[in-house]
């Protein structure tokens, strides 16, 4: 004989299902990956993969040094307009941003926050973590209950490992190095243990906090939100939700076969939804649109299955 399901149990099929949906992406893009997602109601429902596992953070690091700055701001310690020149020659290298210019350039802190996260600018993101120190990284991770979080240094760190890891003798090198799919490099920019590191789990619960406004002031809050928003990275999370009505904030990360978002994706009139999407992929190709695509498609499933309006 047929029995309905409880709705509990209801639930609990449809969460199972996605999990298994979101897990074919995965294998059918040949790729790792691993998901979660959670309502910003604080509500217990969430869509896990993998959700407490460790994964390397790439550029979505920058999103924690972001919510630092305005907790230094908040506290009266920086004038986000004060301002200061930046000589792209002594820079961190990277494709976008400051990085990116020729001369000297004079820019307040506030709108370096806005490059690091708007184009994932290196530079920006290494200027500001030096005046900040690792430390309020650190302690913005514990004070969040971020425990699996940490930081250990940033972009320029970084390269100098991968420099170091593959015996090379510049960024260009190392990254053209590792892009070669006859060789199978294992370096300490892919492994958890070594780089800065974090789980989705954890991710999704910053982002939740950042957008309930108990982290950072009013103003300050709708600063970060805008930015995020403000993203002009669309190949990933936002490409899996082309509507005029939906708002994907987020930030992105990525380094030779790590490919990475962070987001809360906004629908009008239902609660934000929380996703944080980390991958790892079998091939070392620089551009591998199917595994982006992956990441978009894993980030609509989770997100889908967590719609609930407002009210």
């Amino acid at each position: 004989m047929l029995r309905e399901r409880s709705a509990d149990a209801a639930t609990g099929w449809a969460v199972a299902t996605a999990a298994d949906r979101i897990r074919a992406v995965f294998a059918d893009a040949g790729c790792s990956g691993w998901v979660h997602a959670r309502r910003c109601d604080g509500s217990a429902a969430e869509i896990s993969v993998g959700g407490w596992d460790r994964v390397v953070m790439a550029s979505a690091y920058k999103l924690l040094v972001c919510v630092a700055f305005f907790r230094e701001v908040d506290r009266g310690r920086i004038d986000p307009t004060d301002r200061l020149t930046v000589d792209p020659a002594d820079c961190t290298p990277g494709p976008t941003g400051i990085a990116a210019l020729r001369d000297p350039i004079t820019l307040s802190r506030r709108d370096l926050v806005a490059s690091m996260m708007t184009v994932s600018d290196n530079a920006a993101a290494d200027v500001l973590l030096g005046e900040l120190g690792l430390a309020a990284v650190t302690d913005l991770a514990a004070e969040l209950g971020l425990t699996e979080t940490r930081v250990i240094g940033g972009t320029a760190d970084q390269h100098r490992s991968l420099v170091r890891d593959t015996d090379t003798h510049s960024t260009a090198e190392a990254f053209a190095v590792l892009a070669d799919n006859d060789e199978a490099w294992t370096v300490s920019a892919y492994d958890p243990a070594y780089a800065s590191a974090t789980t989705p789990a954890d991710m999704t619960t910053l982002l939740t906090q950042l957008w309930s406004g108990r982290v950072l002031s009013t103003q300050s809050t709708e600063f970060v939100r805008s930015i995020m928003r403000d993203q002009i990275w669309p190949h990933r999370i936002r490409a899996a939700f082309p509507h005029r009505d939906v708002v994907v904030a987020g930030k992105t990360g990525t380094i030779g076969i790590i490919r990475n978002e962070v987001a809360v994706v906004e629908f009008a009139g239902e609660t934000p939804v929380a996703v944080a999407v980390f991958t790892r992929a079998a091939r070392a190709d620089p551009d591998l649109p199917v595994v982006d695509a992956a990441i978009g498609e894993a980030a609509r499933i989770a997100v889908t299955e967590l719609r609930r309006p407002t009210s």
